[in-house]
């Protein structure tokens, strides 16, 4: 295992795509899908930052990549005020999937429908024609939900034939979905076969055989096991265990194939050393001739790039940071090169104001700030025309005058130049030089 907390730093260019793949904000229970775009999307819970326990989960964000390596945040498609059915107090946004059938997005995820939320847990579907936006509730599934049961995973089999898996405090349970997806076809049934099963199911199939894969019980430290069957409802044969623990106390992941290679989508927190903040890796995921799954080794380097590097955005906009309004203890700071920058921002009540952002037709919009620290892990807030954004990590550049660093978010900006950005720091020192925004298209 490779979940050293002590030598997180950015690296100016990225030959792999580096594991934690995802360190901007807390990522967890990746759901990874190709689509026929040829894109590869990742569907992760988010842990909000600062952590509460799992309580304060929310506001799903989407992830794509064309080459394995270069991943863009699509931005949020879901968060708990968007559940009109769901616990008042909101929060409890835990690991979904994703399906697609008939030119339609099915976004699944457990949410409980009452404050009691550990007995009022439902299965959402929010559905797009889109697979990174335009997310739109359509209520939960009659007939899922009760105790501990989250977790969903639905395969759409080659036949057009779509399954339902999830469960939790040691049941799976499976089922077929009627032809609308929202709703089931003769119930569910018990998994048979698995061993130690806990949470987390995930089914995908190869070479005409049927994988489940699951996170065990074993304490503080989940591993993941996996079972196989001719069928997509069982029974199941248990094969083993796949995936040594990662360093944190829970265990979920996914499996897919992307371009002729087999991935492990799954979490650790080697970026914070918290259980309740978590980040997504990926590795490479090798099955034996009889197809069995190899153990996977987990690494820092992450997985090879296979297709080219985005280019960048002809639209995108620099704003110098220098060019901001600064408060607090927030200065400007010319350096020996005469480049300004404003350092500062880890003191108590710092902060910058960027106005008149352009959001050009309006939006999606990806905003990155450019930054050095000599933190192993510093953090900024960052708000967009009043809707704070939670807190966005700044990995070490190794030292606060170079400016290596990238943090980003996408988020969604008005139309025209009437924007407003405030990004306001007192956790760990930090310099910004710049902030660059550009549109992310549909």
């Amino acid at each position: 295992m490779t979940n050293n907390n002590q030598n997180l730093q950015i690296e100016t260019s990225k030959r792999t795509s580096l594991n934690p793949v995802i360190t901007s904000i807390y990522t967890a229970d990746p759901s990874a899908h190709v689509w026929n775009d040829g894109k590869i999307y990742i569907y992760a819970s988010h842990d909000m930052d600062p952590a509460r326990g799992c309580d304060l989960m929310d506001r799903y964000h989407v992830f794509s990549s064309d080459d394995m390596v270069n991943w863009l945040d699509e931005g949020e498609i879901l968060s708990s005020d968007d559940v009109t059915w769901g616990r008042p107090e909101g929060g409890f946004m835990w690991a979904p999937d994703c399906a697609y059938k008939n030119g339609t997005y099915y976004f699944y995820y457990p949410h409980p429908s009452d404050s009691n939320w550990n007995d009022s847990w439902k299965i959402g579907v929010a559905t797009s024609k889109k697979p990174a936006s335009g997310f739109t509730d359509q209520g939960y599934i009659p007939g899922l939900g009760g105790f501990a049961l989250i977790d969903p995973c639905v395969l759409v089999d080659e036949d057009d034939r779509a399954y339902m898996y999830y469960g939790g405090g040691s049941t799976c349970l499976g089922g077929e979905l009627d032809e609308d997806m929202l709703s089931l076809k003769n119930g569910m049934t018990e998994m048979e076969g698995l061993q130690d099963f806990h949470e987390a199911a995930w089914v995908f199939k190869r070479n005409d055989l049927y994988y489940l894969t699951y996170a065990d019980n074993l304490e503080d430290n989940n591993r993941m096991r996996y079972a196989t069957s001719e069928n997509p409802l069982g029974p199941w044969t248990y094969r083993g265990i796949f995936l040594e623990p990662t360093g944190c106390s829970t265990t979920h992941g996914s499996v897919v194939e992307f371009k002729g290679k087999w991935y492990l989508f799954y979490h650790n927190q080697a970026i914070s050393g918290e259980g309740n903040l978590r980040s997504v890796c990926i590795d490479y995921l090798e099955f034996n001739e009889d197809g069995t799954i190899k153990t996977v080794v987990q690494t820092k380097e992450g997985v090879l790039s296979i297709g080219p590097a985005p280019e960048v955005s002809p639209n995108l906009k620099s704003y110098q940071a220098a060019g901001g309004i600064v408060f607090g203890g927030a200065k400007i700071q010319t350096l020996e090169s005469g480049q300004q920058v404003v350092s500062g921002l880890h003191t108590e009540d710092a902060y910058i104001i960027f106005n008149h952002v352009d959001g050009g037709e309006g939006g999606r919009a990806s905003i990155e700030l450019h930054y050095g620290t000599s933190e192993r892990l510093a953090k900024v807030n960052l708000c967009v025309n009043d809707k704070d954004y939670s807190l966005l990590n700044a990995l070490s550049t190794g030292e606060s005058q170079e400016f290596s660093g990238r943090t980003n978010i996408t988020v969604y900006l008005l139309p025209g130049a009437i924007n407003t950005l405030k990004i306001s720091g007192g956790h760990g020192e930090i310099s910004l030089e710049k902030i660059t925004v550009s549109p992310v298209l549909d």
